[in-house]
Parts: structure tokens; C-alpha cells; sequence
């Protein structure tokens, strides 16, 4: 069962691993939708193609190679929701792969602005572009692109950067390269405790990420948060069918000593249903400031998928255990991992760098 072969109320109807399992053809995706597209073993795969990367890209008959890649393809970067780090981290990816890039940021420059339907938009630039990187507001909008793709005579792929409260998904893959990368040395992930802090129901990356931590074995999370913003039970659900130990809370500090990482994130209060609202609560208590770094482990990290409010004090910043400059940038290349994927180009990259 593939996408292709379903009508778009059969799809919709589907289960979420069911979903995610039609968009997988012999271990390559169609299209990067879901974070639950990803299994232990693609996603060790992943990260060992961008570490590969990131060694070929140093030298510059390196960088001659992997930007010899996809000279042959466009990528049109479709983000009608405001972004920093995914926007650029995705040009650059693409940038070292030798594609060209173009780029819609805001609605009212494009015809939409004229009354086309977003699915005519979608339309218009998988005739010019290979691939279709979408971030939106709009709950639903990449899936419902990539069935309309796929349906077409240009079934290009479309990647979500992030859609409504509901996935981003390649956010999650770059912190789990970056949880892959900081343990590397303490066994991996497998058996690490993970805390997440903050806004955890409306928090995209969190629900993301907790899918795919539920990959790895022993792995124990915390969820730290007012109860307001508690992480969602159908999250919960997805936790217990893998059998995975969780437990929530609403005590910051006790749960800083047993961290293994710590996962911060600030109030997202874009999702407010009426101006003000997260602003009556009081989140204080869920901040990290310098006091809390002797709690922390030697060992431990401390993550956000920024931006950051008051959330992470600026004072922690030079800490060693601060790990969210470098978790930034990692998403540069796990994303360029990714794009290699797409266009079946992973052998290449791991053929070169031997």
C-alpha cells in the first residue's frame, strides 16, 4: 500500500504509522512527512551519512564533490510560516549539494495573494523545482500537498519543515543527530534520560522527537510543564504501545540531576487562541538559569530548538553542556543528509569518504 494507490479520504482515515508507512517505498521516502517514517535503523543511517558529510565538506575537493551531486535539481523553499534556522539550515543544505534554490516566504508575493488555492501554488512550483520543502501554519497542508503530488504527472517530493502544532519532523532528526553525536562515547542513546521543559502540548519538536527517542532502547523520559501545557495524551498513547517508560511532573529541579539531556523550550503562544493567554501563566519556575548548572550532570546537555526567550538564561551560553549553537548547526547536515536521501545519492557521499 502506497500513497499512490489510495484516494485522499482512504489516506486521511489511515492511522498515523499506517500513514507514514505509505510513504516509504524499499526503505526511501516519497516524501518526508512524519517523524514516524523513521526506524532505529534508518535513523543511525542518517546520522552516520551527515557526519560523512560534514568530514567530506572540510576540504575543498570535498566540497567540489558533494556540490557536483545535485547540480541537476531545484529545491523551492515554500515557508508561507515566519522561520530562521530551518529556512537557512535548509538553503545550506542545499547549497552543499549544488541545488538551486528558490524561495516563497510570504503568501501575498505569490499568486495566492490573487485567490490561487494553495494546492495550485504547490502545483505550479513542482513543474519548476524537484522538491518541495513546505513550513506552514496550516495543520495538514503538507500531507494533503504530497497526496495532490503524487497524484500528479510530477510526483515531485514534499518535505515538511514544520506544519501546524502537529509534526516537524526533520527538527526532530537533527536532534536526535545531535543526541547521536553528544553520547557517542556514554553508549548512545539507548538508556539516556530525556527531560523535556515547557510548552510540551503545543511544542511540535517535542512530539516529534518522542516518537523517535521511542526507537531507542530503555530510553526514560520526563515531561516537565504546568499542567495548561502538559504534552498531549495522544503522544502518550504512542509512548505506551512502544512500551516506553515516561512519567509527567510539574517539579523542574528534581528532574534536573537525573538528565541525561534536558530539552527546553519557551511558550508558543502563536497558537493562543486569544491574545494574552500564555501570558496569564506564570513559567518562571520551568526556566534554566545559572543556579541550576551544579544540578546538571558532567555529562549531561542541555538542548533547545530555539528561539529562546527567557526560557535558557544567556549566562549558561559559555557552559560545555550547552548544547543548542551546535545542535543548530547540526541541523545543516542532517538535512543535507536527508536531501541526499531523496535523490538516492547516499551511496555516492559514503563511497567517497570510505
Amino acid at each position: 500500500m502506497t500513497l499512490t494507490s489510495l484516494d485522499w479520504e482512504t489516506f486521511q482515515a489511515l492511522s498515523l504509522p499506517d500513514k507514514a508507512a505509505c510513504l516509504v517505498e524499499d526503505r526511501r521516502d516519497l516524501h518526508v512527512l512524519f517523524a514516524q517514517q523513521y526506524t532505529r535503523e534508518r535513523l543511525d543511517a542518517l546520522g552516520e551519512l551527515a557526519s560523512k558529510i560534514r568530514l567530506v565538506a572540510k576540504t575543498k575537493a570535498g566540497s567540489d564533490f558533494l556540490t557536483s551531486l545535485l547540480s541537476h535539481k531545484r529545491a523551492m523553499l515554500y515557508f508561507t510560516q515566519p522561520s530562521t534556522r530551518t529556512f537557512l539550515s535548509f538553503s545550506g543544505a542545499c547549497q552543499i549539494l549544488g541545488m538551486g534554490i528558490g524561495d516563497v516566504r510570504d503568501s501575498t508575493t505569490s499568486s495566492e495573494f490573487k485567490g490561487e488555492s494553495q494546492e495550485d501554488s504547490v502545483r505550479t512550483f513542482s513543474s519548476y523545482f524537484d522538491c518541495i520543502v513546505m513550513r506552514t501554519q496550516e495543520q495538514g497542508l503538507a500531507e494533503r500537498m504530497a497526496w495532490v503530488l503524487s497524484h500528479s504527472e510530477r510526483p515531485v517530493p514534499i518535505v515538511n519543515a514544520g506544519s501546524g502544532k502537529d509534526q516537524h519532523p526533520t527538527q526532530a532528526l537533527l536532534d536526535i543527530y545531535t543526541l547521536q553525536r553528544s553520547f557517542e562515547k556514554q553508549g548512545g542513546v539507548d538508556g539516556k534520560r530525556i527531560v523535556f521543559v515547557g510548552d510540551l502540548k503545543r511544542g511540535r519538536t517535542v512530539r516529534s522527537l518522542a516518537s523517535l527517542l521511542a526507537r531507542y532502547r530503555d530510553v526514560r523520559m520526563t515531561f516537565v510543564a504546568p499542567d495548561p501545557l502538559q504534552i498531549g495524551q495522544d503522544i502518550l498513547d504512542e509512548l505506551d504501545a512502544a512500551g516506553t517508560v515516561y512519567e509527567r511532573t510539574d517539579c523542574f529541579e528534581a528532574s534536573i540531576p537525573e538528565a541525561d539531556a534536558i530539552y527546553m523550550t519557551r511558550v508558543q503562544d502563536e497558537w493562543d487562541r486569544e491574545k494574552g493567554e500564555s501570558a496569564r501563566l506564570d513559567i518562571s519556575a520551568f526556566w534554566f538559569l545559572e543556579k541550576h548548572l551544579p544540578l546538571l550532570k558532567p555529562t549531561a546537555i542541555l538542548m533547545h530548538p530555539l528561539p529562546r526567550r527567557n526560557e535558557i538564561a544567556t549566562g549558561v551560553d559559555h557552559d560545555p553542556r550547552a548544547m543548542y549553537w551546535r545542535q543548530m548547526r547540526n541541523g545543516m547536515w542532517i538535512r543535507a543528509a536527508l536531501m541526499a536521501c531523496l535523490f538516492r545519492r547516499d551511496q555516492d557521499i559514503l563511497g567517497y569518504a570510505g
